[in-house]
């Protein structure tokens, strides 16, 4: 279980610094679109004053709920605004120490359900690869399909966050290899003690 768990953190670890690298990065701003200094400001203003009141929330611009919404939700332009109406820093040591915690149990959580995969290195590293895949494709890719979310920025975020999947998993399952390898002789027997 040490070995589980020793690989659980490390595959954390390096799970959060890929992360770091597609999104901490320059890298990042091939995920976004900018808009222009004064559109920002426009924009920012007009975001303060129409959703303040309903306060932080995730938001469809125009909303479907009513017959006209529907009218000009089909008519375009649409947004699904991710608005929180107090500011925060751009580098938030709060939201780094957070994402760093948050890594090091999903690679704990990872480790966990490599230890129950039978088989050895290349067994795991084969869930570890198919466990990311089907999981960004359900969870990233299925917002492009489902709700129209841009391509570019949708293919960015699942390929980083399988590149931080796949790395966690291969990680631990490194670190567990040992594990498995320890308690075998030779042949690949388990030895009893």
């Amino acid at each position: 279980m040490f070995k589980t768990l020793l690989g659980g953190l490390i595959g954390g670890v390096a799970m959060y610094l890929v992360g770091f690298l597609f999104w901490g990065t320059p890298l990042s701003a091939l995920a976004f679109h900018r808009a222009e200094s004064a559109a920002g400001s426009n924009l920012q203003a007009a975001l303060a004053q129409a959703l303040t009141p309903s306060g932080t929330g995730v938001y469809v611009i125009p909303d479907p709920a009513t017959a006209h919404g529907t009218i000009l939700y089909g008519k375009g332009p649409v947004a699904t605004v991710f608005y929180n109406n107090s500011g925060f820093p751009v580098t938030d040591a709060g939201a780094l120490i957070g994402g760093l915690i948050l890594a090091l149990v999903v690679g704990i959580v990872i480790a966990l359900m490599l230890r129950i995969v039978s088989g050895d290195l290349a067994g795991r590293a084969r869930a570890t690869v198919l466990f990311a895949l089907a999981a960004v494709l359900w969870l990233h890719i299925g917002q492009a399909v489902f709700n129209h979310a841009p391509w570019g920025y949708i293919l960015y975020l699942a390929f980083s966050d399988f590149a931080a999947l796949v790395a966690a998993g291969l990680v631990a399952a490194k670190i567990m290899e040992s594990r498995q390898a320890a308690g075998s002789d030779a042949t690949g027997e388990a030895t009893l003690h």
